[in-house]
C-alpha cells in the first residue's frame, strides 16, 4: 500500500528537531532508521502530517568511551553497534544480541536509539538494555535528563520519552570481562522471538559471581528475571549448577498467547533457554 500524504521536514540538529516537533504536535512522527516506521505508515496504521527525520544529525551517530560506560548514539546503525571493537569488550552482551537482529540489510538501515524506542517487547535490544543497566538520555525544549532502563520501559510500544522529546543516546555501564550470550528462540529464520533471553556473568574461580539476565516477549515489556539472578550467585558455572536457578526465569513475567504459541509455552522456553544461555555466558 501507499502511505497518507504527509509533509516531511530532515533537520540537521536535535534543537531544530525538537522545534519541529514542538511546531507540529500530535500531527508529527519521528523517523530514525525507518524499519518500524515505514510498514507502518504503507498500512495506514498511522497518518501523521508531518515527518521528522532525523537521519542528518550527526551528533546522534557514533559510539564513544566514556569512562566506565560505552556511549551509543541513538542514530548509530545496528551493524555499526554490533562490529564496534568498544561495544565487543565491554558490552558483549549487545554484541551478541545485534548478531541475531532480523537480516543483514535491517541491521544497516535500523538504529540502536529508534529499535529502544519503539519499545517492542519481542525486539532483540530491550532485555539486553536492561540485563545491563543502561541509561537512556533524552532531549526535550526543557533540557535533558537521564531515565534508568528499569524506568524506561513502560507498557506495550510505550516508554519514558515524552511528546516533545527525542532520545538521543544510550549509556551503557562497562561490563568488561563478563561472558555473555543471548539465546533466541524462533520457528523462521529473522522472525521476532518467541522467546529470548539475554544473559551476561560475571565468574570467579568457575563459580557465578554475578548474574544479569533479561526477557524478550515474556511479558508488555523486557522483564529482568530477578529470582534466577538471585539464586545464581555462588553456583557453580555448569549446567547442574544453573538448572535450579533457571526453573525460577519465568517468576511474575506475563506472556502473550498468540499463534506462536500459548502463555504457559513461553514460560517453558523462558526456562529451558536461560539455563541454556547462563551456562554459555559463563563458559560452562
Amino acid at each position: 500500500m501507499i502511505p497518507a500524504q504527509f509533509d516531511y521536514v530532515a533537520p540537521t540538529s536535535v534543537e531544530d528537531a525538537l522545534a519541529a516537533l514542538a511546531e507540529h504536535g500530535d500531527d508529527a512522527k519521528i523517523i530514525a532508521g525507518g524499519q518500524s516506521l515505514l510498514p507502518v505508515l504503507r498500512m495506514r496504521l498511522n497518518a501523521p502530517e508531518m515527518i521528522i527525520d532525523l537521519g542528518r544529525i550527526e551528533s546522534l551517530r557514533g559510539i564513544r568511551d566514556d569512562g566506565d560506560a560505552i556511549v551509543i548514539g541513538a542514530m548509530t546503525p545496528h551493524a555499526v553497534v554490533g562490529s564496534d571493537p568498544l561495544v565487543a569488550e565491554h558490552a558483549t552482551l549487545i554484541s551478541k544480541a545485534v548478531e541475531h537482529l532480523a537480516d543483514a540489510q535491517i541491521r544497516h538501515r535500523g538504529t540502536f536509539g529508534g529499535a529502544l524506542a519503539h519499545a517492542d517487547p519481542a525486539g532483540d535490544l530491550g532485555a539486553p538494555a536492561l540485563a545491563l543497566g543502561a541509561q537512556f538520555v533524552i532531549q526535550g525544549s526543557g533540557g535533558t535528563r537521564t531515565v534508568a532502563a528499569d524506568d524506561f520501559f513502560v507498557d506495550l510500544f510505550e516508554t519514558a520519552i515524552g511528546d516533545d522529546e527525542i532520545l538521543t543516546e544510550v549509556r551503557v555501564p562497562k561490563h568488561t570481562g563478563w561472558g555473555a550470550h543471548y539465546e533466541k528462540f524462533v520457528r523462521v529464520a529473522h522472525q521476532w522471538p518467541i522467546v529470548a533471553v539475554a544473559a551476561t556473568v560475571r565468574t570467579e574461580g568457575g563459580a557465578i559471581a554475578e548474574a544479569r539476565v533479561g526477557l524478550t516477549n515474556m511479558g508488555s515489556t523486557p522483564v529482568r528475571a530477578r529470582a534466577t539472578e538471585a539464586a545464581l550467585a555462588g553456583q557453580p558455572a555448569t549446567e547442574d549448577g544453573v538448572r535450579a536457578a533457571a526453573e525460577q526465569a519465568a517468576e511474575g513475567t506475563n506472556p502473550p498467547s498468540d499463534l506462536n504459541g500459548e502463555a504457559d509455552y513461553r514460560r517453558h522456553l523462558a526456562r529451558v533457554l536461560t539455563r541454556r544461555a547462563v551456562v554459555a555466558a559463563a563458559g560452562g
